[in-house]
């Protein structure tokens, strides 16, 4: 962080708005902000007209929700965009003009020009410097997910394919997607119909690779977001063929992923080299990944076997909180930004 960024924090610190405050990812934001003691004096929540009024809990103050006119980004230092990306789209550049710092966790700003897409656990991984320039989105979290164990695996020897699925979880699709997986299972449970609003069919119970007519985003767009989100924050990096499906799960993405070495690694070497920051290696196999496991922990648990045919093919089994990667890297590009701005006055 630069000088007039370690000046903010021995200040009075940031002054930050959360746009989606009530959104499952913008709660997230709040929670880490407050768990992490985020150097900021000032905290506004924003949201739609529909929550406007509604307390939340931020540690240990409480706080209203507010809604957005462009006069409550006067003075803010960095917004983040936590909602839909309509909503994003809708609102964003009021923050950019009253001169706030964006960091866009919806997506909605992907393929804007000037914005830049960031994974601050993979640009550390890779000695990328990051371009510290306003909007930020920040990467989908199984691109994030999946970046640090690629780079992390090419130091136990080059990575000749992969290969992997990825397990969609209900909360990516906010918390009309987490509703509505508990309504189907408590429905299909006493025998009754199943709203199917949000994924177009039966989620619950079951494993799909593509949702009902009309529904969107598709997986198969997902996908391919995630894939191009990869390539763009590590283009080194051994880009696996991927499928994504949708579990029947809240919160947690799950990860199968196929390394095919170039030469034969033992499965030890390429542990020690998964292993560090943001990793949890399972030693155990009772105490392998799971969603459950993983939810609210800040580290990609893992644990991997190797092939039972090729002998230079390795296993990967892991998984990571979805909501609290993604708030994670919203947090440290937060910070990265505000140590280029001037201090708080």
């Amino acid at each position: 962080m630069s000088e007039s960024g370690q000046g903010r924090e021995r200040g009075n610190g940031l002054r930050v708005a959360i746009v989606g405050a009530a959104s499952l990812k913008g709660k997230e934001v709040a929670e880490l902000l407050s768990e992490r003691n985020f150097p900021r004096r000032d905290l506004k929540l924003l949201d739609d007209d529909e929550t406007m009024g509604k307390l939340e809990a931020v540690g240990e103050e409480v706080t209203f929700i507010q809604s957005i006119r462009a006069e409550q980004f006067e003075n803010v230092d960095v917004a983040f965009f936590a909602a839909g990306p309509e909503f994003t789209h809708k609102h964003w550049k009021l923050a950019q003009q009253a001169g706030c710092a964006v960091v866009d966790l919806s997506f909605a700003l992907e393929n804007e020009a000037g914005a830049t897409l960031r994974a601050p656990w993979v640009e550390r991984e890779l000695g990328k410097a990051p371009r510290e320039a306003s909007p930020v989105v920040v990467a989908h979290p199984a691109a994030i997910a999946l970046g640090l164990l690629l780079a992390r695996a090419h130091k136990a020897g080059a990575v000749q394919r992969a290969a992997g699925t990825v397990f969609e979880p209900a909360s990516e699709r906010g918390q009309a997607g987490v509703d509505e997986l508990h309504e189907q299972t408590v429905g299909l449970l006493s025998f009754h119909e199943t709203p199917q609003k949000v994924f177009g069919q039966q989620v619950a119970f079951n494993l799909i690779q593509r949702y009902g007519e009309n529904v969107t985003p598709t997986l198969e767009s997902v996908e391919r977001r995630v894939l191009d989100h990869l390539r763009r924050i590590g283009p080194q990096l051994t880009v696996p063929a991927l499928m994504l499906a949708q579990g029947p799960i809240f919160h947690g993405y799950v990860f199968s992923i196929y390394l095919e070495m170039e030469e034969k690694v033992a499965a030890g070497d390429l542990a020690q080299a998964l292993a560090g920051e943001h990793v949890a290696l399972a030693r155990l196999p009772e105490s392998g990944p799971s969603n459950v496991k993983a939810a609210g922990q800040d580290e990609i648990q893992v644990s991997l076997r190797r092939d039972a045919v090729q002998e230079r093919g390795l296993w990967i089994w892991a998984a990571v909180d979805n909501l609290r990667l993604a708030a994670s890297n919203a947090v440290e590009c937060a910070q990265s930004l505000a140590g280029v701005r001037g201090p708080v006055q």
